[in-house]
């Protein structure tokens, strides 16, 4: 970025607000487009209970601290940052909206007209519209017209990909951000973040779910035509695992944490009942409580580890996979193949998991990682920090919302929504 054709045009700050870790990044966007990551931090997150803001000052307190450890790195300061936002009731809707044409030429003026007609097919009944995009075009028989301009059509319609979240809880946590001197320039629900950085665009447009194993939230969401097309948020997550080893073993949390990470496996082997892994770190020997079934030296078999992660991994999956049928998106549906689940989020990074994942949803899967980002540090280009990669992708492509779209033209007709739901489940037939 030091020519003078690339100097740096703008700076974008992002910050995730998950419940297991606050993380911040600053990225730098230059005349010809390029981006590159100028620092990025994180810290173990304060005052958030499975997306909801249960302490402001605690929750204040971690963002302002993130970003400034991102700040610190990247040698600048941001006024602003996009903000990415789990759990506070996250729903997904696509609503069709249409309009008459009446044989001519599709101009650019008829698309405004189209667009401000969708603003009327926002009636959010309490809670906050996060996002109102376009998904695709629809013109007399055709559907999936990502351009219907230059077209002729007797009538012309669109999709509209509402994103929708609990108002109280969704003010929670952006005045958290607010309250560390931070101007919020968009709200991003993590599926769409994390799907910009973890998903192809061939991937979202032949068909694809996206699982978010998060700390305390596990977001499971559906793509398919290039749109997001469902969503459902389960309230478990990777710190279950984590509290019921603790439970198991009695330990504290950080011990089973440990054990997790460096023991954990979601695959067991006939080598786990002879192997002992140690619950103390060194130095740490006699301080901590006993744990149950250890043995004189404080070690406890790795296969009872084992069984405690696959147990509690037994029951999200089978909320996932329900969630997934609810969806459309089974092991056989509309007499296809279900193509493919990708895996990511923090508790993405346990070992052996997208094979057992594979074998229980009987799909194949993959693990879902951040985009190699000119400047991502190695450590953040883990799952768990997709959804930070993902808000600044976001935040660069900056997607038309129909909110901001202004024009003369007020009247309309919107099919009802028998029509959305014919459109989106023709699309999963079709797709999967």
């Amino acid at each position: 970025m030091s020519s003078a054709a690339s100097r740096i045009e703008r700076v974008i700050g992002a910050v995730n607000i998950g419940s297991f870790r606050i993380s911040a990044m600053i990225a730098a966007v230059a005349e010809n487009g390029e981006m590159q990551v100028l620092g990025s931090g994180h810290r173990a997150s304060q005052g958030i209970k499975r997306g909801y803001v249960t302490d402001m000052a605690a929750a204040t307190y971690a963002v302002r601290d993130a970003l400034e450890r991102a700040e610190k790195l990247a040698g600048t300061s941001v006024d602003s940052v996009w903000l990415g936002a789990s759990g506070a009731g996250l729903t997904s809707e696509i609503r069709p909206v249409e309009i008459a044409i009446g044989g001519r030429r599709i101009e650019e003026e008829d698309i405004e007209h189209l667009l401000v007609t969708a603003q009327g097919s926002l009636e959010p009944d309490g809670r906050t519209v996060l996002h109102a995009q376009p998904a695709c075009y629809f013109l007399d028989g055709a559907d999936g017209v990502f351009n219907p301009k230059g077209l002729h059509a007797e009538r012309l319609g669109v999709d509209i990909h509402i994103m929708l979240a609990d108002g109280a809880p969704m003010r929670n946590v952006t005045e958290a951000v607010q309250r560390a001197h931070l101007d919020v320039q968009g709200v991003v629900a993590s599926p769409l973040a994390t799907g910009l950085a973890c998903l192809t665009e061939e991937e979202r447009d032949l068909g694809v779910a996206l699982v978010e194993f998060g700390g305390e939230v596990t977001n499971v969401s559906v793509y398919a035509g290039g749109m997001l097309v469902g969503l459902h948020a389960i309230q478990r997550g990777s710190a279950d695992i984590t509290d019921a080893i603790a439970s198991a073993f009695s330990i504290r949390r950080f011990q089973a944490e440990r054990l997790k990470c460096k023991h954990g496996s979601a695959i067991a082997s006939p080598a786990d009942h002879r192997e002992m892994i140690a619950v103390t770190a060194p130095g740490e020997e006699g301080r901590g409580p006993v744990a149950r079934g250890a043995d004189d030296r404080e070690q406890v078999p790795r296969a009872e580890l084992i069984t405690v992660i696959t147990g509690e991994l037994d029951a999200l999956m089978s909320e996932v996979g329900r969630s997934l049928e609810a969806m459309g998106f089974t092991g056989t549906s509309g007499g296809r193949q279900a193509r493919q689940v990708v895996l990511t989020g923090g508790g993405a990074e346990l070992a052996g998991l997208a094979d057992y994942t594979q074998s229980v949803l009987g799909v194949a899967v993959r693990i879902g990682r951040p985009p190699a980002l000119k400047g991502l540090p190695e450590a953040h280009s883990v799952p768990g920090f997709s959804t930070l990669a993902g808000l600044v992708l976001y935040a660069l492509r900056d997607p038309v919302d129909i909110r901001r779209v202004g024009s003369r033209f007020t009247r309309a007709h919107r099919p009802g929504p028998a029509a959305a739901v014919g459109r989106v489940w023709k699309a999963m037939r079709d797709f999967f």
